[in-house]
């Protein structure tokens, strides 16, 4: 039998359902796999072990009295949270210096759902300052690492938890995606990310966001993996629907319907970019060669695809990064910490509290014209493709210039060119957050890599964005694709 770290999430959950595994010792075996290798891949801030363990037992009692049918969707299943998310009794840095770090009062709405559902929560993950950057490294904890690749990042900002369910510590995990935070670390991880539409999991929307940019979804290792997370995000009380409900959850849930076959579709090939008027970039060969990979295998599965040519409003740059860093501008920080953030936080915390209330408005307004007007041209495609990252996954302490060989924590004297990091970060990721002006639903799919050899390498993918409620035809295609 393989270990459990070699399980998908789906056989795991099957195993722990029916008894043949106990959520105990699902607990300890994950809980190992932390202890042996967090200190080389640093996914995790805190581990909460007896906490777990508690919680496992007390699930393992449940089990006992229930008959399998009625026991909550994740049963014992092992997963983490983002330290940007409150777990009750547990700190939430907020991966920031600047902060107390106190622990949580009760569990953060995305908590008690998924808790409500069975899982057993091990610890919180490795996040950026506010979950700001599309790279997971901060001044209070050593940096999230690839797991392919030590030396580069797991990407951000959901980095800490791509890099565990990639390394076989967690079998998924939930992350918040706000402009693109599911998936690029996904995409640098080499997993499943989905970005669920607005409204979906409502769970996972963010205080202070004004464009309501952020929303909870998957990290998986299979496209099967994804939507078992998804039943349990987007499924009132977290247990099996039976019928269609508000979130758009199909009958019987995402899980059942994700082995049916998709229609044949019209797919919109774009290498075009919102960011390209400020931040012209150009598009390694090897996020190239993924788009190609998977072009070709999407036309292998049946579906036609075409050029598709998007235009772009160039007032977009500046529209989005108001509304992006408004609610770090808000944060409650004594003026006499401010000096612990990193450059790039401080600088946007200081334009942002510059900004008037209106100029904000003025922003929120236009990204709600852009989101109309790109759905518009979306539109003629039943889904668009692109390369999920412009650039391989960057090397640790790249975006803020830090990098001198693998010591880059503590990063108390990182180089203050917030611009500049700001700047990379853009032309890295520069088909993420559009996705979540529109509020529509993306899933990065691990098509190719750059040895040649899945496993070999560094993984590069492709993303695809469907209209609303397309979540369950996103999840269909990339299981018609083999993940």
């Amino acid at each position: 039998m393989p270990e459990l770290h070699e399980l998908s999430a789906v056989a795991l959950r099957d195993l722990l359902r029916h008894g043949h595994v106990s959520a105990a010792e699902a607990a300890a075996h994950f809980l190992a796999r932390i202890e042996q290798q967090n200190t080389l891949l640093g996914a995790f801030v805190t581990v909460t072990a007896e906490q777990a363990m508690a919680d496992a037992r007390a699930a393992d009692s449940a089990r006992a009295r229930l008959p399998a049918g009625e026991l909550p969707m994740l049963h014992g299943m092992p997963l983490a949270f983002k330290d940007l998310t409150d777990v009750a009794g547990v700190v939430t840095t907020h991966g920031s210096a600047a902060l107390d770090h106190k622990p949580a009062p009760s569990d953060a709405p995305l908590v008690a759902l998924l808790k409500e559902a069975g899982a057993i929560a091990l610890g919180k993950t490795q996040v950026p300052e506010f979950g700001l950057t599309a790279y997971s490294e901060n001044r209070i904890a050593p940096p999230s690492r690839n797991p392919h690749a030590l030396s580069r990042s797991s990407g951000g900002s959901s980095g800490g938890s791509a890099a565990a369910v990639a390394a076989g510590l967690l079998p998924f995990a939930p992350g918040t995606d706000g402009g693109g935070s599911v998936r690029i670390p996904a995409a640098a991880c080499g997993l499943v990310g989905l970005k669920p539409g607005r409204g979906v999991v409502p769970a996972g929307e963010s205080a202070g966001d004004p464009a309501r940019l952020v929303v909870a979804g998957p990290l998986a290792r299979n496209s099967l993996d994804a939507a078992l997370m998804m039943d349990a995000l987007a499924g009132p009380g977290a247990r099996p629907a039976t019928d269609s409900d508000a979130s758009g959850r199909p009958d019987g849930g995402y899980l059942a319907a994700v082995s049916q076959e998709p229609p044949k579709l019209r797919i919109g090939i774009s290498l075009d970019s919102p960011w390209s008027g400020t931040f012209p970039f150009v598009p390694e060969q090897d996020a190239l060669d993924a788009l190609r990979v998977g072009g070709e295998l999407l036309e292998h599965a049946g579906h036609a695809l075409s050029d598709a040519s998007i235009r772009y409003d160039n007032r977009y740059p500046d529209a989005f990064t108001t509304a992006w860093t408004a609610a770090v501008g808000a944060a409650r920080i004594s003026p006499h910490r401010e000096a612990l953030l990193a450059p790039l936080t401080r600088t946007f915390r200081r334009r942002a509290q510059q900004r008037s209330p209106a100029k904000l408005a003025e922003s929120v307004a236009f990204l709600r014209q852009f989101q109309h007007d790109t759905m518009v041209q979306y539109a003629q495609w039943d889904l668009m493709l692109m390369p999920s990252l412009a650039q391989t996954p960057r090397p640790v302490g790249w975006f803020t210039g830090a990098m001198h060989g693998t010591d880059l924590w503590p990063a108390a004297q990182w180089p203050g060119d917030a611009d500049g990091d700001y700047r990379k970060q853009c032309e890295f990721a520069p088909w993420s957050s559009m996705v979540n002006v529109c509020g529509l639903p993306a899933i990065t799919l691990p098509v190719h890599w750059t040895g040649g050899t899945p496993g070999q390498g560094l993984p590069m993918g492709v993303q695809l964005v469907g209209p609303m409620g397309s979540e369950t035809l996103l999840l269909q295609v990339a299981r018609q694709l083999d993940f």
